[in-house]
């Protein structure tokens, strides 16, 4: 923490979006196993990521997330039934390339959003391909998300080439979870299997970057506090900033709010300033 602040990588970054911030915490993750020693901070509306290695740029960054893999056959889980009544445990699940790091927070149900009738290690996958290395504004990069392993190729038994199947999000991104109620879109694009678009690198990030970066717990259920910090620190240290412990820092307060009348799916919502006691 003794060099200047220069910064190698920089992303622009909306603080008042929890998703963009909790992958902000997750790029600085993969950026320390990439590259020894990362360190980060935020500087106004950037997120700025600083080593000592030449190859540590924002390319390089976003194609390592592109590339991950995970441990286990790809195809054990393909029942891919998305209904609501199929429900089942979310079991942990371990990155294997290009570095190794177990993701389990979501054993945390009150910052879990999604349901057990989703399937989470694809939607994380789905995720990471769709994420464009070139793409210099990258949490703002939005898309429709497909599997990784869609079949586009004529069996010998149909005509017809068999459609990708399209990926919902986490809903971190609180630009899908402050719309996402029926009643205030005007119809269900779930009801209507509508093709939506979703933010990958925010998505794909948030998941890793939780494992390590969790929000304070208020006395409200599902009600989070998380703080941004103006210095640069390793990411060892950075869940205690995260935190609101370290340095100086603005807070932000979220709730993870129900987004279905069922109650089993949840999203990240806007976040709004709060003052520091």
């Amino acid at each position: 923490m003794s060099r200047s602040p220069e910064s190698t990588i920089r992303v622009r970054v909306d603080p008042t979006n929890p998703g963009q911030f909790f992958a902000c915490c997750g790029l600085l993750e993969l950026a320390d196993r990439l590259w020894k020693g990362a360190e980060g901070w935020f500087e106004g509306g950037i997120f700025c990521i600083r080593t000592e290695e030449d190859t540590a740029l924002l390319p390089a960054l976003l194609a390592a997330a592109q590339a991950i893999c995970l441990a286990g056959d790809p195809d054990a889980d393909d029942d891919d039934d998305d209904s609501d009544e199929i429900e089942r445990e979310s079991p942990p699940f371990v990155i294997t390339s290009p570095v190794s790091l177990g993701l389990d927070w979501w054993q945390d149900k009150s910052l879990k959003t999604w349901a057990g009738s989703m399937n989470e290690r694809k939607i994380f996958l789905a995720m990471c391909n769709a994420i464009d290395p070139k793409y210099d504004n990258p949490l703002n990069q939005r898309t429709v998300v497909f599997d990784t392993n869609a079949r586009s190729s004529k069996t010998a038994h149909s005509k017809r080439c068999s459609k990708p199947k399209k990926r919902e999000p986490f809903y971190f991104d609180a630009r899908r979870g402050a719309s996402a109620w029926s009643i205030d879109v005007g119809f269900s694009t779930d009801s209507l299997k509508l093709t939506t678009v979703a933010y990958p690198v925010v998505e794909a990030m948030s998941l890793v970057g939780l494992q390590r970066c969790r929000p304070k717990p208020t006395d409200m259920p599902r009600v989070f506090d998380y703080f941004i910090w103006n210095m640069p620190l390793p990411v060892m240290v950075v869940p205690v900033a995260v935190s609101g412990l370290v340095g100086n820092i603005y807070g932000f307060r979220f709730m993870n709010a129900f987004r279905t009348s069922q109650k089993k799916h949840k999203a990240f919502n806007p976040a709004t300033p709060i003052q520091r006691r």
